[in-house]
C-alpha cells in the first residue's frame, strides 16, 4: 500500500484540519492571498488578467444559479420550519450522506484550496464557515465575497459550517437521488453544504445567504433582508430592497454616504450588519459613466466571470453578453472608496421599496403605513417588459416574496411578521415605495420617471424634507403620496393626473390592484389580519 505524503501551505488553524471531516486531500492551500490564487489559476490555464490585472475566467456550462436543483434535507429540525415546496425542496439524509461520502472519496489525495472564513459583519451573529474548493479561483471568490478573518483569527479558528464544492463532481441522479448531474444541498442539522456538477460561485454566496435566512430569525429574532444598505455622515442608515431592473444599485450607491453594502444584510436591535465581506456586482454594459465605482474596482484582486474580450485584445467588451447576461465582478468592499469598515451602522432610518411599474400606476414616491409595509414586503413586486418575446407587449408582472423568495427557507409571513415588529419598536422608521418604472401611461404609452426626480425623491425623505408635507391616499393601493417634494413638479408626484386619460388609469390601477391580491392568495392564510388589511381595492 502506498502512502502518499500530505503537503500543507499557507494559515492554518491549530485546531482544526480536514481529517476531522473525513477528508483525506494529498495537498491542501489554506487561506491564501488573492495575488496567489490568481496566479495558481494563471499557472493552471484555469484563467486569463484583463488590462487592468483583473482574473477573467469562465464557470463552464453554468452561469447562473440552478434553483431546481437545490435541496435541503429534511429531518427533525426541518421538518415542521422549513416551508417546503418548490423552492425549498426536500431531500433525505440518505441521499446527503451518501454524496457526501462519495465526495470525499473523490478528493481522496487530491489538490484542494479551503477557505476560512466569516458571514455576518456583526460579531453577535456571525457564522464561521470553511470552504473547501477544487479551483483556485473560486477559492479566490470566497475571499472576496466572505468576511475575512485577521491572521490571528485564522490561527485559531474554529469549524461551524461547512461548504464543498466540486464542480467536477457529477451526481447520477438515477443512482443519487438527485435530479440532474449538477446539486446543491444544504444540511442544517450537519451544518454543510454540498455543491457539486457547477462551478458557479453564486451557488456558494447564496447557500450561505439561505442558511442565514434560515438561522437568523429562528434563533435570533433577527431579521435578514436581501438589500442594500448605506449611512449618512450624521449615521443615518438606509435600507434599499429591489428586483432586477429596479435601480437598487444605481439608487443606493451615492458618493456623499458611506456604502455598508450592496445586497445581504441583517437587521438586529439597534445595528443593521452586512453579510458579506464584498461584491457580486453585475456587470453587463459596465462603462466608467455609468457606475464608476464598480468600473473602477475592475482591477487586480478582482474576479471577472463569463466576460469576453474585444477582438485581438485583453479589454474586455462589457457589451458582449454572448456567454450570458449574467456577467460579474467579484471584489473586495474595500474596494469601493466610500465602503464603510467594519461593515454595520445603527437601525435604519429610512426604508425603500424600490419598483419599476411597468403599468404606471404606483406613484413615484409614497409613504407606508405598518400593515402596508409588511403586505408590499410580502408581495416584492415589479414589472418586466417582454420586448424579446415575439407577440408580447404587454408588462410582465413580477412578485418575489421579500425580494428574494428563492432564498427564504421559512414561510414569508414569518419574515414579513418580523419586520412589522421591527417597525413596531422603532416608530421613528420610514418605509417608502419608490416607482422607478412609468408615468403618464403604461409601457409603450408613457415614459421612465426621470431618474433625476427619483434620486430628489430619495434624498428629500432621507433629509426629512418630507416629514410634515401634506399627504393624500391613493384612491386604490393606500399609499399616502406627498403632494410636494424638493425638486420635483407637484403634477408628477400623482400618477393620475400624468395621464391624459385618467378613467383610463382608474381602470388599469383596478387591474394591477387585482394582480396583487391574485399573488397574495398563496400567504393570505398565514398572515395576520393586519397584514390582509393592506390590501388594494378592487373596485370603485
Amino acid at each position: 500500500m502506498v502512502i502518499m505524503e500530505l503537503r500543507e501551505f499557507g494559515t492554518k488553524s491549530s485546531s482544526f484540519d480536514l481529517n476531522s471531516i473525513g477528508l483525506n486531500a494529498g495537498t491542501i492551500h489554506w487561506n491564501l492571498s488573492n495575488e496567489k490564487l490568481t496566479a495558481q489559476t494563471l499557472e493552471l490555464g484555469q484563467g486569463t488578467l484583463n488590462d487592468k490585472g483583473a482574473l477573467c475566467v469562465n464557470t463552464g456550462k453554468f452561469t447562473g444559479r440552478s434553483p431546481k436543483d437545490k435541496f435541503v434535507v429534511k429531518d427533525n429540525l426541518t421538518e415542521n420550519s422549513v416551508d417546503w415546496g418548490d423552492i425549498n425542496i426536500a431531500i433525505t439524509k440518505e441521499v446527503f450522506d451518501n454524496l457526501y461520502q462519495k465526495m470525499r472519496s473523490y478528493l481522496a489525495g487530491k489538490e484542494v484550496w479551503v477557505r476560512n472564513c466569516y458571514a455576518g459583519a456583526d460579531p453577535d451573529y456571525r457564522l464561521s464557515v470553511t470552504v473547501i474548493n477544487t479551483l483556485p479561483w473560486a477559492n479566490l471568490f470566497c475571499s472576496n465575497l466572505f468576511i475575512r478573518p485577521a491572521e490571528d483569527e485564522l490561527t485559531a479558528f474554529e469549524k461551524e459550517w461547512v461548504i464543498l464544492q466540486i464542480p467536477e463532481f457529477e451526481a447520477d441522479p438515477a443512482v443519487d437521488g438527485t435530479r440532474s448531474a449538477n446539486f446543491t444541498i444544504v444540511n442544517f442539522t450537519e451544518k454543510v453544504i454540498l455543491i457539486g456538477g457547477t462551478a458557479y460561485t453564486g451557488e456558494m454566496k447564496k447557500g450561505i445567504f439561505s442558511v442565514l435566512n434560515f438561522i437568523l430569525p429562528h434563533q435570533y429574532n433577527v431579521l435578514p433582508m436581501h438589500c442594500s444598505a448605506n449611512e449618512g455622515k450624521d449615521g443615518d442608515v438606509s435600507l434599499f430592497f429591489g428586483l432586477s431592473g429596479t435601480g437598487k444599485t444605481t439608487l443606493s450607491a451615492d458618493a456623499n454616504r458611506s456604502l455598508i453594502g450592496d445586497d445581504e444584510h441583517g437587521w438586529a436591535d439597534g445595528s443593521v450588519f452586512n453579510f458579506e465581506g464584498g461584491c457580486y456586482a453585475k456587470c453587463i454594459d459596465l462603462s466608467a459613466e455609468k457606475e464608476p465605482e464598480i468600473y473602477a474596482a475592475i482591477k487586480p484582486g478582482t474576479l471577472l466571470e463569463n466576460i469576453s474580450f474585444f477582438k485581438d485584445s485583453n479589454v474586455v467588451d462589457f457589451a458582449d453578453a454572448s456567454i450570458t447576461e449574467n456577467t460579474r465582478a467579484a471584489y473586495p468592499i474595500d474596494y469601493i472608496p466610500n465602503a464603510k469598515e467594519p461593515s454595520l451602522g445603527g437601525k435604519p432610518k429610512n426604508i425603500f421599496f424600490l419598483t419599476c411599474d411597468a403599468f404606471g400606476i404606483l406613484p413615484p414616491i409614497s409613504k407606508l403605513t405598518k400593515a402596508q409595509a409588511m403586505y408590499h414586503f410580502i408581495s416584492g413586486y415589479t414589472a418586466k417588459v417582454a420586448g424579446t418575446e415575439v407577440g408580447i407587449t404587454e408588462p410582465q408582472t413580477t412578485f418575489s416574496a421579500c425580494f428574494g423568495r428563492v432564498f427564504l427557507p421559512l414561510h414569508p409571513t414569518k419574515y414579513a411578521e418580523l419586520l412589522g415588529e421591527k417597525l413596531e419598536k422603532n416608530p421613528d422608521v420610514n418605509v417608502w415605495l419608490i416607482n422607478t418604472g412609468w408615468t403618464g401611461g403604461k409601457y409603450g404609452v408613457g415614459k421612465r420617471m426621470n431618474l433625476k426626480y427619483t434620486r430628489a425623491m430619495i434624498n428629500a425623505a432621507m433629509r426629512g424634507d418630507l416629514d410634515n408635507v401634506e399627504y393624500v391616499p391613493h384612491v386604490v393601493f393606500g399609499l399616502l403620496k406627498p403632494q410636494s417634494c424638493p425638486g420635483v413638479p407637484a403634477e408628477v408626484l400623482n400618477p393620475r393626473t400624468t395621464w391624459s386619460d385618467p378613467e383610463a388609469y382608474d381602470q388599469q390601477a383596478l387591474a394591477l390592484a387585482q394582480l396583487f391580491v391574485n399573488n397574495f392568495k398563496q400567504y393570505e392564510d398565514e398572515a395576520s389580519e393586519e397584514i390582509r388589511s393592506a390590501s388594494p381595492r378592487t373596485a370603485l
